[in-house]
């Protein structure tokens, strides 16, 4: 009985009870029809998700490999029949896992059930064929490596180390390729051997992805491997034929007749005699105890229980918020503290910073879109960790540093004898008159700098400073010079 319908078994043994009392009234005697439909009636085993994906598996991929094999010939045929073999007495091992406890030693608890697949090899390597299939034989041989998933563990993990022979099996099959290559009669039927054993390997690593992540699956609640006799897999399963018409009306007096009723009357949208049904609640299913019993009290309907609101959780990659903004001096090490500013926090979006001391530096960190105008003589001028930020300052006496930030702006009005541009991305130096002649630059891990000056007509010129170098050995020693792309 399929999962759908069995919501439905409550409902069609009430219905079968009513036809019981008909028949009786009508002197109808429904054993005869049943004791008639009874032995067409057997329930099918079900096989395990496993095992109909790997039968799967051979039906897509073994299949076509095999009959390749036969397209070239008698003797690789036989080659072709063995691989099957080899396939079909691993099926034997993924069932076992299916059945059974995974053992404490893998390897030696499964080593009786791997002999027909270590004999169906060994006829492969001894195989005495035509030379001209030497690099074939080889690229097999290669290929039947990654038989052994059902005896590993991770690292590395089924699916990959299976993946990982296909480099090994390539070498020998793309000197096939190349042997036959432009062979307009024999060419196709070896491509086509060469292709479709490749295809069975990515299959099988798909496969192991999907259904043996990290080894071979055992059943937890199976029984212990060393009961299981050697050879006792069942063969893979074929298609189970459609039933006969007319068993399909002999049994309609029975359950199996009104399921296959129902099952004739879906069309084509999925629709059926089930379609529309109201799902029966827990106080509705009389079939329960709790209604046989004659003391018993009659559950309640009770409604569904209304899941809470879940917390809101931040996504990754989430701007976290500013801090609180400062913009204060600190007597311990005579600094300015900018932090956390905005065009919201300031004034039209410019933060002034007054420095009445050249012993005092000015440290901005974590601003974003805001101008910060540093006023009068300082020591030295340091921009952190931010965004879309401007800083302007008159006279710098050391260095003015920019370090993590990205699409800022730097102005010198005065003099400034040393910028030093660090794990920057994005980022214009405008230097005026007086400090064209005296300042340097020292750039690290950064990106899209430029630097702009007045000439001496007063326009403004802007020119990138150099990424991308060339270097070169010269007398034993690395010599370096900018690339041709800034010249």
């Amino acid at each position: 009985m399929s999962e759908q319908l069995k919501p439905l078994g409550g409902v069609l043994d009430g219905v079968l009870e009513r036809l019981s009392i008909i028949e009786a009234k009508l002197g109808i005697s429904p054993g005869a029809a049943l004791s008639a439909v009874a032995p067409a009636i057997v329930e099918d085993e079900e096989i395990h998700p496993r095992l109909v994906a790997y039968d799967e598996h051979i039906q897509r991929t073994l299949v076509p490999f095999t009959d390749s094999c036969t397209a070239l010939g008698s003797e690789m045929e036989s080659v072709g029949a063995n691989i099957g073999e080899v396939w079909d007495a691993v099926r034997g091992i993924v069932e076992l896992g299916t059945k059974c406890k995974k053992p404490a030693d893998v390897p030696t608890g499964l080593q009786p059930h791997l002999k027909p697949c270590q004999d169906a090899m060994a006829k492969i390597r001894s195989a005495r064929i035509d030379r001209k299939f030497d690099w074939h034989l080889k690229a097999i041989m290669e290929m039947l490596a990654c038989v052994s998933w059902v005896v590993m563990s991770p690292p590395p993990s089924p699916a990959n180390f299976v993946k990982d022979t296909i480099g090994a099996s390539d070498f020998w099959a793309n000197k096939v390729r190349k042997e036959y290559k432009g062979n307009d009669k024999e060419g196709p039927a070896h491509v086509k051997f060469c292709d479709t054993m490749k295809a069975m390997v990515l299959d099988l690593s798909a496969y192991l992805k999907e259904y043996h992540l990290s080894g071979l699956a055992w059943n937890p609640h199976g029984k212990d491997l060393s009961d299981a006799k050697v050879g006792e897999a069942s063969k893979p399963a074929a298609a189970v034929p459609k039933a006969a018409p007319a068993a399909a009306a002999a049994s309609s007096g029975s359950g199996a007749g009104i399921f296959a009723e129902l099952k004739k009357k879906q069309t084509g949208d999925g629709s059926s005699a089930a379609t529309g049904l109201k799902k029966v609640s827990r106080d509705q299913q009389t079939w329960r105890k709790e209604f046989k019993n004659p003391g018993g009290d009659v559950p309640k309907p009770t409604s569904a229980p209304v899941a809470a609101p879940k917390p809101a959780v931040a996504k990754f990659g989430a701007k976290k918020p500013l801090g609180p903004p400062k913009c204060e001096y600190q007597d311990r090490g005579c600094k300015w503290n900018v932090e956390n500013q905005t065009k919201d926090t300031c004034e039209g979006g410019v933060c002034k910073v007054e420095v009445t001391d050249v012993k005092q530096q000015v440290y901005i960190y974590k601003c974003e879109n805001v101008t910060i105008q540093i006023i009068g003589k300082c020591k030295s001028v340091i921009l952190d960790s931010c965004t879309k930020c401007g800083v302007v300052f008159d006279n710098v006496i050391s260095a003015c540093e920019v370090v993590n930030c990205k699409r800022v702006q730097v102005q010198a009005t005065g003099a400034c004898p040393s910028f030093s541009i660090d794990k920057t991305d994005g980022i214009v130096v405008h230097l005026s008159n007086e400090a064209i002649s005296e300042s340097s630059f020292v750039t690290s891990k950064s990106s899209e700098m430029n630097v702009s000056w007045p000439d001496d007509a007063g326009e403004i010129k802007e020119a990138p400073i150099p990424e991308q170098f060339m270097h070169k050995m010269v007398n034993g020693s690395v010599t370096s010079q900018v690339s041709d792309l800034y010249h």
